[in-house]
């Protein structure tokens, strides 16, 4: 199955320049034979050993009181004088870049640590470097341009791999700067190439919309717009129990049992795939109709802790509203997160009433106040909308106004376009990536 993606993506300004430019991720599956699966096997356990040797020295160091251990002094005793032993002469046996790159992703892990701890990191902190088993269901080695070739014939030549059969579904933008070699759960493999491109960005939508996430409909727009919830993993529920079921009955440490595990893995595996590509297909026609998105800033991880733990998973919350969020920068187009302690299901979206928290079996309700019959999630969706526009014009995109946990009412007011931070022509604007 081919299969190609924007994944990541970075936006950086260059060097005394105002131009933005952006990084992106494209990842290719790839076919390699017998013999470079071997390569490839080889080639992950010897990053995952200097992995390994270069974390437990830094731990031992710390324990012991002693100064932080270098990378320099790492490399040296670890990749190169390794190579001279008895019991490490097999790490000449892959391309150095390999081991080499495997001791910078350490750095870059401690890195993210050592940041989160002082605050300096944003988002989701980042625990200590951890070490790797030859059981993780993912393996992946990374390269820079020194060990990797793109070649004539379509073929990707490895250094002390070889040449890889590439599936093409897409051209690359740019010469990738680096690559990453990925075998997955069930043994496919892909390759990952970042390119650095020229941003682009598209033409300026008359439209914004708030969304409510939900499960008896995957997202709500404040137009009206329902997405329905596909529950991928229910679907699959029932053969994934057969193949569970299957699994359970073999040996441990056969090869049936591999096997069986390998078939399992596959099928999770098509869930995932039919998913991301359902967000894909949700998030980029609502970043490409709409100037600007808010959508609720969800518990997701407590939400995930309860009855409907499941059902939460299946859809994927997180993930959409972070492809909503890249997309968005990519293409110029304003983005923001309302809080969660924001009630965006008790008040009026007509006329700003709070009329006070109501179960999940309430779908509709009739407004106190003014007499308006809403639909829960249309309702929550158009207060979303007007809360994104005025933390927007505020100049704030995480912090609430203190009065909504104590009032009991507000006064609606949409914003103007300019207010919602809406870009014009003429105004610089945020970068976007094309081909999106």
């Amino acid at each position: 199955m081919p299969a190609t993606s924007i994944v990541v993506f970075l936006i950086h300004e260059t060097n005394r320049s105002n131009v933005l430019g952006v990084q992106l991720r494209y990842n290719y599956r790839a076919y390699p034979g017998a013999s470079q699966r071997r390569a490839l096997a080889q080639a992950f356990g010897c990053a995952r050993v200097v992995w390994n040797d270069c974390l437990r020295d830094r731990k031992q160091a710390h324990a012991a009181g002693l100064p932080y251990v270098t990378s320099t002094e790492l490399s040296r005793l670890r990749i190169t004088q390794a190579k001279r032993t008895e019991e490490r002469a097999w790490l000449a046996d892959v391309s150095a870049v390999v081991l080499q790159q495997s001791l910078r992703d350490l750095d870059a892990a401690y890195k993210n640590f050592f940041e989160s701890l002082s605050g300096k990191r944003k988002g989701r902190k980042a625990g200590p470097p951890r070490y790797k088993s030859k059981k993780d269901t993912r393996q992946s080695i990374r390269l820079n341009t020194n060990a990797f070739t793109l070649q004539d014939d379509g073929t990707v030549y490895v250094a002390k791999v070889g040449h890889l059969k590439v599936e093409w579904s897409r051209r690359l933008p740019a010469a990738p700067t680096s690559l990453t070699v990925t075998k997955d759960s069930c043994g496919r493999y892909f390759l990952s190439f970042v390119v650095d491109t020229k941003p682009d960005i598209l033409p300026e939508a008359e439209t914004e919309t708030g969304i409510d996430l939900g499960l008896s409909a995957f997202a709500v727009l404040s137009d009206g717009t329902k997405i329905s919830t596909p529950r991928f993993l229910r679907r699959a529920e029932k053969k994934l129990k057969r193949l569970q079921r299957d699994l359970s009955r073999k040996q441990k440490g056969s090869k049936n049992r591999a096997k069986a595990r390998i078939k399992v893995a596959r099928q999770h595996a098509r869930v995932a795939d039919r998913r991301r590509d359902f967000h894909h297909q949700a998030s980029t026609q609502i970043i490409r109709d709409n100037q600007a998105v808010y959508v609720e800033n969800l518990a997701v991880s407590g939400l995930a802790r309860t009855r409907l733990a499941k059902s939460v998973h299946d859809a994927g919350w997180s993930a959409f509203v972070r492809m909503l969020e890249y997309k968005a920068a990519k293409h110029g187009r304003t983005f923001a997160k309302v809080d969660r302690a924001f009630p965006s299901s008790q008040v009026c979206s007509a006329c700003g009433f709070r009329d006070g928290p109501k179960p999940l079996h309430v779908r509709q309700w009739t407004c106190g106040e003014c007499g308006t019959v809403h639909d829960r999630d249309h309702n929550a969706a158009r207060n979303v909308l007007f809360e994104g526009r005025r933390i927007v014009a505020a100049g704030r995109a995480e912090t609430l106004n203190a009065s909504w946990s104590a009032g009991k009412t507000r006064t609606k007011v949409p914003a103007q376009r300019g207010e919602a931070g809406s870009p014009r022509k003429g105004q610089p604007t945020q970068a976007g990536i094309p081909g999106l």
